[in-house]
């Protein structure tokens, strides 16, 4: 198993200035970070990425799509922009040296139709899909997409609907990550969640239902626990928190207060709550 730190509840864009945190992770115990990647500067992705290897510390990556570059969206041309998009992304973990790229990069963020999605929207979503996979093996990476709850997305909304949206997709290096947070929202079951997309799951993000320090809220942190490890899931689990250092960020993910000491403190606290809970299942 790997430990890592979503680096969002820092910075939207990751630069030199944030290297004292990236120090301060790896001096914690963690065995990686997640890059956010909103911006798609290759260049600067190479320096981040050899300071990376610098720390010792392994990467992954995440990013996400917008009405303007919708890859479910009926306009070809828009469809065409989120996969060109979604292509330089990938460009860019490559030159970070990040094996995986998650988040809910299949449709646009916090876009709704008003109903369900439809046939067509499927059959755009996994053919835009099947291109950025395509791509990516080229680049050596893995996707890994990510349901959202209801609040904000309508596209995939479950373990279930992920998992077929991956068999539509039909491409190896197209699989999904799993959230507590979301799922803790839209799933009957966590472990019936678990199991049902286990042999496509390649990350876990490790998110409390106040989106603040894994541990103290109300998760089913045991099921969820004992699931993974029934499952054989043994690849990254990495911490998702949200503060209020990102004016635009906590707006979108409707942060209006502080819920932890700092950010250092929540990091060592998730760390540790990942580490204990995971031995207690060796």
């Amino acid at each position: 198993m790997k430990f890592g730190m979503n680096l969002l509840l820092w910075s939207g864009g990751i630069e030199e200035e944030h290297y004292p945190v990236l120090e301060m992770l790896k001096e914690t115990g963690f065995d990686g970070v997640e890059i956010p990647l909103f911006a798609y500067d290759v260049a600067q992705c190479a320096a981040l990425g050899k300071k990376l290897d610098e720390l010792g510390l392994e990467r992954t990556a995440v990013t996400v799509r917008n009405e303007e570059d919708n890859p479910i969206s009926p306009d070809a041309s828009v469809r065409a922009a989120g996969v060109d998009l979604n292509k330089q992304a990938l460009d860019c973990c490559q030159a970070l040296g990040a094996g995986f790229l998650c988040g809910p990069f299949h449709s646009a963020l916090g876009v709704f139709s008003g109903a369900g999605p439809t046939p067509d929207e499927l059959g755009w979503g996994a053919e835009s899909m099947r291109a950025v996979a395509e791509h990516a093996e080229t680049c050596g990476v893995t996707l890994a997409v990510e349901y959202l709850n209801r609040f904000e997305c309508y596209f995939i909304n479950t373990a279930a609907d992920t998992a077929r949206f991956i068999e539509a997709v039909d491409h190896p290096n197209c699989r999904m990550m799993y959230d507590t947070f979301h799922a803790n929202i839209e799933e009957k079951g966590i472990a019936d969640a678990i199991r049902a997309c286990s042999e496509h799951t390649v990350h876990v993000h490790i998110s409390e239902n106040d989106r603040s320090t894994p541990g103290t809220g109300h998760v089913d942190w045991d099921t969820t626990f004992d699931t993974l490890k029934e499952t054989g899931y043994d690849g990254w689990m990495m911490v998702e928190a949200f503060g209020l250092a990102l004016p635009e960020l906590a707006a979108a993910t409707k942060i209006w207060r502080r819920m932890y000491e700092s950010e250092e403190q929540l990091a060592r606290d998730s760390l540790d709550f990942m580490k204990s809970e995971w031995a207690k299942r060796a």
